[in-house]
């Protein structure tokens, strides 16, 4: 648990930092076979404490060489519609980096990468890859761009120009690592950087990644930052635990099985929700007593300035 907290933060602090894009252009270089330089990161819409779009909050969007969008997710806490989240979150920065008026060429491809430490749906594997594909009905064969679009676009097959997904189930693994991605895997789930490990990213990572290399207000933030993952954690499991049974309770008192499967859900998303938000108080509560920043603590746990606010003159 202290590992996954400790890489998550590790993230946002290291691989949104040009001087560290080496790292993240490691990671990505070994996931999608191919070498991966990022130009930039980018603000967008989705990435900023937006309360009214806060389905659509990423941890970092970058720009690769060729222009493309690579959007990287690390998602610690269980979502039942994380699918769809994934789905939006790639729509939107379509969106957004394409302006009105613009040439539908303009649109930019997009990678979407997840880090999922939970079970996501069902399967034997961890690491999935998503690709668009267009196939005959009756043919059975693979459309294929015109040679004048392959000429301009530089692919061949249609599914080239659409969005890919990678699912990485980090907990899912449990093997040696034999390969460069398994080296990654295993680091994402451990933590933990063997002097053999050769994958691109890794080495320079294990340096950038030591706790004693810290600035005193680093090392500060960052226990502060552990402090509030554990802590909330605890109690949405807690809210998790009590809004399912409250659900079963009614569901079993109306005697139906429609109404027991409402009421399971609509217990367990209460329940879910109520100690989601209660923790984020009490947690924001502990850590500004710390004398951590107002803003660092509204970025940590997704508040918004005024609840912050609040809770400084209660």
């Amino acid at each position: 648990m202290e590992n996954l907290m400790r890489f998550d933060w590790a993230v946002k602090r290291l691989l949104r930092q040009k001087a560290n894009f080496v790292v993240l252009e490691g990671l990505l270089s070994t996931l999608l076979g191919e070498s991966i330089r990022i130009e930039r990161m980018l603000e967008s819409e989705g990435n900023q404490e937006d309360e009214s779009d806060k389905f659509n909050r990423v941890d970092m969007l970058a720009e690769n060489s060729r222009g493309e969008l690579l959007i990287i997710e690390v998602q610690n806490t269980r979502e039942l519609d994380y699918f769809h989240r994934v789905l939006y979150g790639v729509s939107k920065a379509i969106t957004e980096y394409i302006h009105i008026g613009e040439a539908f060429i303009k649109v930019r491809k997009v990678y979407s990468i997840n880090i999922i430490y939970f079970d996501l749906g069902q399967g034997e594997d961890y690491v999935y890859h998503g690709y668009t594909e267009f196939r005959g009905m009756n043919k059975h064969d693979v459309l294929k761009l015109s040679r004048n679009q392959q000429r301009q676009f530089k692919h061949e097959m249609v599914g080239d120009l659409y969005p890919e997904y990678y699912l990485l189930r980090v907990d899912g693994f449990d093997e040696k690592a034999v390969t460069p991605l398994d080296e990654w895997i295993s680091f994402l789930k451990t933590g933990e950087i063997p002097e053999t490990a050769t994958a691109a990213g890794l080495p320079e990572a294990r340096e950038r990644l030591r706790l004693d290399k810290l600035t005193s207000q680093e090392r500060k933030r960052y226990l502060a930052h552990m402090e509030a993952i554990q802590y909330q954690r605890s109690t949405i499991q807690t809210g998790m635990l009590e809004g399912r049974e409250e659900g079963r309770v009614e569901g079993f008192v109306e005697g139906h099985e429609k109404g027991r499967e409402e009421g399971f859900v609509e217990g367990h998303e209460k329940g879910r929700e109520e100690g989601i938000k209660e923790t984020k108080i009490a947690t924001a509560r502990k850590i500004l007593s710390m004398g951590i920043s107002p803003d660092d603590v509204a970025t940590t746990l997704g508040l918004t300035k005024e609840e912050i606010t609040r809770l400084q003159e209660q």
